[in-house]
């Protein structure tokens, strides 16, 4: 969220923060945000791209970007349009060989697209993965183009990330069906239908983010997350109950999360932009660039279903330029980019470090326990059970430090608990045999497919070279079944 306002937005909206009770930067980030979402809807009513050229679309969608970020942030939105500007001339001027900016989406997004041109231009096709492939741009982007996909109004704020190639398939509107797979594993071609209308979807996820701010409002401050350090607490409260507090008050912290996300899925949808395909019953999916699902993570069995399905957009990304990049310790090395990505705060520090240590000891225990559990029926749901228990915990645990941001307050926190959980995940690593990593030899296969294949790609070229979102669609799901297959259990 923003962190400086402008002294217009900021006398503008005292009174409202006053009676909210919220910090002017967020009520900045929420009004513009709203401001986002109106100005999409007209985006897609009145410019969409068959009533208007794509050059008016990126322009339009570029000063409107620009003018919420100028709102925020005053004039220091300019650092906004002056990164885009050097990391465009670097990208010309040295090959795109090594992008790493202090900001957030737009670290994202400048990181992104450097690694998918280099991809494109600089390296061979059976070196890269077929989702590399998939994503690889393979001309440079216009300045346009390149400060459109950067800034533009329905992600500058919150994001989410979206590849370069899906945002320019919105942008000019070519289109998006992707072909459905049916049972026999046979390929069923849809026909060509009218552009699904999206409000559908904004309005379930608007009500989402209605009753995420309700909680937050009201139930989040009752259960402040700072609690778990109080002396009194820790001399008097059971285990039980310090177990209980931990779960509930972490819990408690996340709808903001959900808020925010939400809300700026939403406004991506609201102007045309996350349109998956249709599913097999012939309803429009609008999860594209969806960035969690609040069910399985509440729900979550592992370390890696709670991955899988948080912040999935940032963890595709850390998959995609780090971890598949990474030449040794990949685990260690996308936690730590991790880390400096969020900021500066030890305590993002200390919490992608314990996380690196309880990612490994869940993988080891899920791989030599888990075929035990899968018959019967009765004994999948006690293991399912006693595994949710664990992982709430054990991500409740693990994240403390990023909600306390200090090393002190963190490691009283852990101090309460006696490391416990820091010292069984050692044991576990030190006692259990761990499997080793099959990225080496996943990546191996897929270089060996693809010069095999190498003929057959050749002469479908054509299509190689201009892939549209369905590709991008098809390289995504393979990625969100599988990116944090290392990362996590």
């Amino acid at each position: 969220m923003a962190t400086t306002s402008s002294t217009t937005g900021s006398t503008l909206l005292q009174p409202l923060s006053n009676a909210v009770q919220l910090p002017i930067d967020q009520v900045n980030f929420v009004v513009c945000q709203l401001f986002a979402l109106l100005a999409a809807v007209w985006f897609r009513t009145y410019l969409h791209s068959s009533k208007t050229s794509s050059f008016i679309r990126h322009v339009v969608a570029t000063l409107l970007g620009l003018y919420l970020a100028f709102f925020c942030f005053g004039w220091y939105a300019l650092h906004f349009l002056v990164q885009s500007g050097i990391s465009y001339c670097i990208m010309i001027i040295a090959g795109v060989e090594s992008m790493h900016h202090p900001m957030m989406i737009i670290t994202q997004k400048i990181t992104s697209l450097a690694f998918e041109i280099h991809d494109g231009m600089f390296r061979k096709e059976e070196e890269l993965t077929p989702s590399q492939r998939g994503l690889a741009v393979r001309r440079m982007p216009s300045p346009l183009e390149y400060v459109s996909y950067t800034c533009n109004f329905m992600g500058i704020l919150a994001g989410p990330l979206c590849s370069y190639k899906d945002y320019i398939t919105f942008i000019e509107g070519r289109p998006s069906h992707m072909p459905q797979s049916s049972e026999n594993g046979k390929e069923e071609q849809q026909h060509e239908r009218a552009d699904p209308s999206p409000n559908a979807a904004v309005t379930e996820k608007l009500l989402v983010c209605g009753l995420s701010l309700l909680f937050h409002l009201t139930v989040s401050n009752m259960l402040p997350v700072e609690y778990n350090i109080d002396e009194h607490f820790q001399a008097t409260a059971s285990w039980p109950a310090k177990a209980t507090y931990l779960y509930v008050s972490l819990l408690a912290a996340r709808p903001k999360y959900y808020f925010a996300w939400t809300l700026a899925d939403a406004i991506n949808n609201a102007a045309g932009f996350g349109f998956r395909g249709y599913d097999r019953n012939g309803v429009a999916r609008w999860d594209l660039i969806s960035n969690l699902r609040i069910q399985k993570i509440e729900m979550s069995t592992s370390f890696k279903m709670f991955l899988d399905n948080w912040n999935i957009q940032t963890a595709l990304w850390l998959k995609r330029v780090c971890y598949e990049r990474a030449t040794f310790s990949p685990t260690t090395q996308t936690f730590f980019l991790s880390a400096i990505w969020h900021g500066v705060y030890p305590g993002y520090y200390l919490t992608f470090l314990t996380g690196t240590l309880m990612t490994l000891a869940a993988r080891a225990v899920r791989n030599n326990f888990r075929h035990y559990f899968v018959e019967p029926p009765q004994l999948k749901l006690f293991y399912d059970i006693i595994t949710w228990a664990a992982t709430q915990i054990t991500i409740s645990y693990t994240v403390v430090p990023f909600v306390l941001l200090s090393i002190k307050p963190s490691f009283t926190f852990y101090s309460s608990w006696y490391y416990c959980l820091h010292i069984c995940s050692i044991l576990v690593l030190l006692l259990l045999p761990v499997k080793k990593s099959q990225r080496g030899k996943s990546t191996q296969e897929n270089v060996q497919l693809s010069r095999v294949k190498k003929f057959d790609e050749r002469e479908n070229s054509l299509g190689q070279n201009s892939f549209s979102t369905t590709n991008n669609v098809c390289s995504q799901n393979q990625d969100t079944a599988s990116r944090h297959s290392s990362l996590t259990q």
